[in-house]
């Protein structure tokens, strides 16, 4: 099933999401719809609250990043369900990058992350993991872990270019945006 994309704008994108019960739902279900919902949209990477869920759980596919650029062997395959989440250390530089957001259509900024992180989870098959991610793959996981925390990638730029980009963002809010997949948008008529 995919099920139309969050944009801006709407609460449940600035919400910390709660952690999921094992049986509560049907996760494996979940994780297929939501990795039916971003390749339907182009993305690498997709959070519960980006569907309306505010949930603790995301997915991961660097697959079309693999396809397209120099870190071919390092990205393919890199294709992951995150549930309860938590990132228990982030060290090393940080390091610039220019992100976009499926809940932020048309907009790409360069945010800046620390470029080593460990991170405890559960997957699909709640078995849980404890795993060391670096370089993009790192950067993947934290801009989607921050959608859980209620974290946007704009929350991360200056007060002056978030200024800037004001204009944007309420059009995005109300729905006047063009994309290829469907979007829901809290200020549309």
């Amino acid at each position: 099933m995919i099920y139309p994309i969050i944009v801006y704008g709407d609460p449940v994108l600035k919400k910390r999401g709660k952690d999921i019960t094992k049986g509560e739902l049907d996760v494996k279900k979940l994780a297929e719809d939501m990795f039916e919902t971003m390749e339907n949209a182009n993305g690498i990477g997709l959070a519960a609250p980006q569907i309306g869920k505010s949930i603790r759980m995301f997915v991961v596919d660097a697959t079309p990043m693999a396809e397209e650029g120099d870190d071919k062997d390092e990205l393919l395959g890199f294709k992951k369900v995150f549930i309860n989440p938590k990132i228990i250390n982030e060290e090393g530089d940080e390091w610039d990058f220019e992100e976009g957001c499926l809940s932020i259509p048309d907009i790409r900024e360069v945010i800046y992350r620390q470029e080593e992180l460990t991170i405890t989870y559960f997957d699909e098959n709640w078995v849980k993991h404890e795993e060391t991610y670096d370089d993009i793959k790192a950067r993947i996981i934290q801009h989607e872990y921050d959608h859980i925390e209620g974290v946007l990638f704009t929350d991360h730029i200056s007060p002056i270019k978030k200024r800037l980009l004001k204009g944007k963002l309420a059009n995005i809010s109300k729905g006047k945006v063009k994309t290829k997949y469907r979007i829901k948008a809290p200020l549309a008529k």
